[in-house]
């Protein structure tokens, strides 16, 4: 995830005034402490958004002593995408020749607000030569998911591993599927 450091200092209205130390033309305020760093987090796309329009390098971020403030997944993967095309000297256009896209497209791809889709990030990582990563941290190794309905049985299994991406197999042939859900009804 793209963090930056973030100060909260009381502001002489009552509310909490926050700056960000990397960017010093960024601030933003909050009715209070959690509220301030929402606000943050939205301060910090916006003007992160403005550097990439700008095509301004990003700053690196300063370590965090305290309070930080973070861009989505989604954002962040569209800020190293960013990243990486300023440290290799791509430019959109090359980009779109790499991927054959049309400078729209390309545009939307590092639009922070735009919801560009998995496979889209992945390609572009692929043609800056690189790869996407996902990961989900937190949850225990393995995680199985059972949703029941009464007019239909639907059973969604997911595992998540900290390991390399295996294989999908399947838990079940077809003809056993049908055999239990006949045995259901």
């Amino acid at each position: 995830m793209v963090r930056y450091p973030v100060v909260l200092e009381p502001d002489d209205n009552g509310t909490v005034m926050v700056t960000f130390p990397d960017f010093p033309e960024a601030q933003t305020f909050g009715e209070d402490e959690a509220d301030a760093l929402t606000r943050a987090s939205d301060a910090l796309a916006t003007i992160v958004d403005g550097y990439i329009r700008a095509r301004r390098p990003l700053p690196v971020a300063s370590r965090a002593s305290g309070h930080a403030a973070e861009l989505s997944p989604l954002m962040s993967t569209k800020v190293e995408l960013y990243n990486a095309m300023q440290t290799l000297g791509v430019t959109k256009s090359d980009l779109g020749r790499r991927l054959n896209w049309h400078a729209p497209q390309v545009d939307r791809l590092l639009n922070l607000t735009h919801s560009s889709q998995v496979n889209q990030l992945d390609a572009a990582a692929k043609a800056l030569g690189g790869t996407l990563s996902m990961q989900v941290e937190g949850l225990p190794q393995r995680a199985r998911v059972v949703y029941g309905a009464h007019r239909r049985d639907i059973s969604v299994a997911a595992a998540v591993s900290s390991g390399p991406p295996k294989a999908p197999t399947r838990s079940a042939s077809a003809g056993a599927r049908r055999h239990l859900a006949a045995k259901k009804r």
